[in-house]
Order: structure tokens, then C-alpha cells, then sequence
């Protein structure tokens, strides 16, 4: 801190003592001035100390709103503006105005960004709602006239839309997860069941079998939520499983009471290079380039909610050998003992 003040302050250092050396040449040159050497340098050392010991009371006067500054830095909070320290200089005075005036601006447009976010969403949140009403009457109709040959075909297009707007719907409501978490007893392979049943056309249509093993596990979690996260799984089992291919989904309870429940398919796999980034946002690796058939959300979306209501996600793949993404479920509800914690 001293060096950094001295080397701030090395005009006002360089300005003393070169008036000091002028003050010596002058009184060198008078010849009406009688001093001996001694006692010329005698003077010069009291000058020279006396400065330093001001250049060290200055230091420790005007560095100490800096200090402050600096230390508030590095315990910043978000009350922070509240406990700038106070201003012994004009500049330091300056310094407090500007920074409260940015951090006015910050907040009005942060709140503005807040606002237009929020509009947006409850924006987004109507249209899939209105969407979802004419979904709904064409599936009535597929529904009417399923003995069709072309409705095969139209019924697993209109899934694929209606598992679009769900995500997003579920998108818009991901913020709120918090406040809208209801975790209750559900069967593992109850849910998984329900999300196989609304995926039943896209399978048929590519002929691909679903098959259950293991025992029925009772879990306590949210049953929306954790359906969500099932959806998006077999829903990357179907996409990329082969035609006539077979998904498998386990179940099993371990000695500590772990429930663990496997998705796995018999697709194309994933490179062991690209496994550490599928659960990315936007990461859709090799065979989603090539397919085209990959947003990269669904197990970034999965991992993410999974993430917050306390489920452990991993993936394990080989190329060539399918993937099995696996859901783990501890006794002891890692979101629930956040929340209690918080209370």
C-alpha cells in the first residue's frame, strides 16, 4: 500500500526534492552565504526525513477510504452500497455519488430486464395454454378415426408438437419449481408407465419395444416434475433407438434404501469425448448433427430439474452399445432437506 501511494504520489516526491537540490545549488552559488558542508547536509537530511514522516501520515490518512474499497470488494453483498465507507476528500465524495448513482442504474435496469422477462414468459405461458386447445381437439379426431392408415402418421407428428409445447410449458415454469414442488409416495415404474403409455404411437411407429424388470419401488417426489424428467429420457431412448430396437427400464431398491431406476436403449450410444457434456444447454453431439433431430435441452432440462427436487441423473454409453441413463432417489430427499433447512 505504501509503494503503490509513493509511486501515485511521484511528482509531488520528484517536485520537493528538486526544489531541495535548487535550494542547495542557490546557497552553493551565493557567495554572500556562509554554511559549511556538514551542515548543508545536515539540513537536507532533516528536510528529506521530515518529508517522509509526511508522506507516512498522508499515506495512512488518504489510502484508507482505498483500503476500504478495496476490502468491500472482497466481502461484497448486496447491501454493499449501504456500507461504502465515508468520504474524507472531494474525490473520495465523488467516488460514493458515482458509485451509488451506478448502482441505481443497475438496479432500474435490472428490474426492468426482470419485468419484460416476466411479461414474456406469462406471455409464452398463455400461448402454449392456447396452443394446447387445438392440440386437443386434433387429437379428439385422431382419436375418432384411428382405424385410418394416415392417422398412424399424423398421431406420432402430433405427439412430437405436443411434447415441443410441454417442455416449453415446463420451460416457463422452471423458475417457480421452488414454490410448486408437492412431493408425495408415487411407484417408480407407475410413472414411468404413465410417460410410455403417452409416448405408445411414436413407438409403434417405429415398432420399438418397451420392457419392464425389477420390482415396483415407492419414492417420495414430486410426480409431475419427476415425469418430466422420465419424458425427457425416453424420449432420447425413442429418438434414437432403431427401428424394431427394444428400451428397458429397471427398477431396483438398495440395501440403503436408494431407489435407482435405469432407461436403457439399444441406440447408436455416445462417444466417451462428448459424455461429459450431454447434460449441457445446447449440446447436441455427433448423431444429433447428423440426424438433425436434437435441440440439446431435453437432458439439460432433465438434469436440471432433477438437480433441484434432489434426484441423482448419470448416463453411462459406448458407441455402438446404447446408453442407459439412470434416476437415483435417496431416502432422505435432498430438496426437501434443503427447504426445511430454510425454514
Amino acid at each position: 500500500m505504501i509503494l503503490r501511494y509513493l509511486y501515485d504520489r511521484k511528482s509531488w516526491i520528484s517536485f520537493y526534492l528538486l526544489s531541495l537540490l535548487l535550494a542547495d545549488l542557490l546557497i552553493w552559488m551565493d557567495g554572500g552565504i556562509s554554511i559549511r558542508r556538514q551542515s548543508l547536509l545536515y539540513m537536507n537530511l532533516l528536510l528529506i526525513l521530515a518529508m517522509a514522516v509526511f508522506l507516512g501520515w498522508r499515506c495512512q490518512k488518504e489510502m484508507k477510504y482505498a483500503h476500504s474499497l478495496a476490502k468491500l470488494a472482497e466481502e461484497m453483498n448486496e447491501d454493499w452500497i449501504e456500507t461504502l465507507p465515508a468520504a474524507g476528500f472531494y474525490h473520495e465524495e465523488a467516488t460514493n455519488q458515482l458509485l451509488r448513482a451506478v448502482n441505481r442504474w443497475y438496479w432500474n435496469q435490472l428490474s426492468d430486464g426482470m419485468a419484460a422477462r416476466s411479461l414474456e414468459q406469462d406471455y409464452l405461458a398463455a400461448w402454449v395454454h392456447e396452443v394446447k386447445t387445438p392440440l386437443t381437439a386434433m387429437k379428439l379426431t385422431i382419436d375418432a378415426a384411428k382405424g385410418h392408415p394416415a392417422m398412424r402418421s399424423i398421431e406420432s407428428e402430433w405427439l412430437r408438437i405436443h411434447l415441443l409445447m410441454d417442455q416449453q410449458l415446463h420451460i416457463s415454469r422452471l423458475p417457480s419449481l421452488e414454490s410448486d414442488y408437492m412431493p408425495e409416495q408415487a411407484g417408480i415404474q407407475r410413472l414411468a408407465a404413465q410417460e410410455v403409455r403417452e409416448l405408445a404411437s411414436w413407438c409403434v411407429e417405429k415398432n420399438i419395444a418397451v420392457e419392464f424388470s425389477g420390482e415396483e419401488a415407492t419414492v417420495n417426489t414430486d410426480c409431475k416434475w419427476c415425469r418430466f424428467i422420465i419424458r425427457q429420457l425416453l424420449t432420447n431412448a425413442v429418438k434414437y433407438s432403431p427401428e424394431g430396437g427394444t428400451i428397458h427400464l429397471s427398477s431396483m431398491t438398495a440395501p440403503d434404501g436408494t431407489v435407482r431406476m435405469t432407461v436403457t436403449d439399444e441406440g447408436p450410444g455416445i462417444a466417451a469425448h462428448d459424455l461429459p457434456r450431454i447434460f449441457d444447454k445446447g449440446f447436441t453431439g455427433g448423431h444429433g448433427r447428423l440426424h438433425n433431430a436434437a435441440t440439446g435441452l431435453g437432458l439439460y432440462l432433465a438434469r436440471t430439474v432433477a438437480d433441484k427436487i434432489g434426484i441423482s441423473l448419470t448416463v453411462q454409453s459406448e458407441l455402438h452399445r446404447g446408453t442407459s441413463m439412470q434416476l437415483a432417489f435417496s431416502v432422505s430427499n435432498r430438496f426437501e432437506s434443503v427447504r426445511a433447512g430454510r425454514g
